[in-house]
This record gives structure tokens, C-alpha cells and sequence, in this order.
């Protein structure tokens, strides 16, 4: 299974960021780790603090993906452009929050990219991550 794991704005700062809702690893110390635990899977990672270049990645995915997961970051409460983008993407998505959105500030509870997306996996932290692969192989399957 070929899964595009695509991270949006200001996740490059993790490891710097609030741990207690973000985690302490950086966004490469997660990726070595998902290889390692899903070494069967091509697993690629891509990271872009920019609108645009999220919705390249996302138009490109159903071409050459079989899944894909987004942490749309703040993207995910803001952005119709990257929602129609998940909305034509003809894949299993999973959307991931390392934070718990639900817990945060009132404009956080409402992701308008999630719809867009099979489900959606919120709270875990870096564990976010491994749950979306773990259900992406399970829809795949079906």
C-alpha cells in the first residue's frame, strides 16, 4: 500500500512546540518511526507550510497514492480550497490532529476539511499517525 502522509502549516515545528498538546517529537523523528513500524508500506512524506502546494500534493495523490492522510493543521478550519481538493481525491483519507481540536479554543472544534476525508483521528499525539495507517489498511482491504 502506497500512503502520501502529507502535513501541513507549522508542523515543522514540532519538538519546538507545546508539548503537552503537540508531543515532543519532531515531525522526522515520526516519520523514521512510522517507517519502522509500517516497514511493509511505502509510506512518503510531505510537508508544506503553504495553501497551494498542499492542494498540488493532494491533486497528485490520487494518481500515484492508494491512500492518504492530511494533518491540514490550522488549514483544517479555514480552508475551502484544500476541502474541494479532498472532495475530488478519489482515495481512502484520513485526517490527524496531534491535539485534541475538541479541547482547544471554540474555533478549532469544527474541522471543514474533515468531511471531505473517510474520518477523522484527533488527540493521540504522534499515535494519531499510526492509527490512521492502521485503519487505511483496513478500508483498502474491504
Amino acid at each position: 500500500m502506497k500512503v502520501l502522509v502529507l502535513n501541513g502549516p507549522n508542523l515543522n515545528l514540532l519538538g519546538k512546540r507545546e508539548e503537552s498538546l503537540y508531543g515532543s517529537k519532531t515531525l522526522l523523528e515520526i516519520e523514521k518511526e512510522l517507517k519502522l513500524e509500517f516497514s511493509d508500506y511505502d509510506l512518503t512524506f510531505k510537508h508544506s507550510n503553504l495553501e497551494g502546494e498542499l492542494i498540488n500534493y493532494i491533486q497528485i495523490a490520487s494518481i500515484s497514492y492508494d491512500a492518504l492522510i492530511i494533518n491540514p493543521g490550522g488549514y483544517a478550519h479555514s480552508s475551502v480550497a484544500i476541502r474541494d481538493a479532498l472532495e475530488m481525491c478519489n482515495l481512502p483519507k484520513i485526517e490527524v490532529h496531534l491535539s485534541n481540536i475538541a479541547s482547544r479554543e471554540d474555533f478549532r472544534h469544527r474541522s471543514i476539511t474533515a468531511s471531505k476525508c473517510d474520518g477523522y483521528i484527533s488527540g493521540f499525539k504522534e499515535h494519531s499517525y499510526s492509527a490512521a495507517i492502521y485503519l487505511l489498511s483496513k478500508l483498502i482491504i474491504k
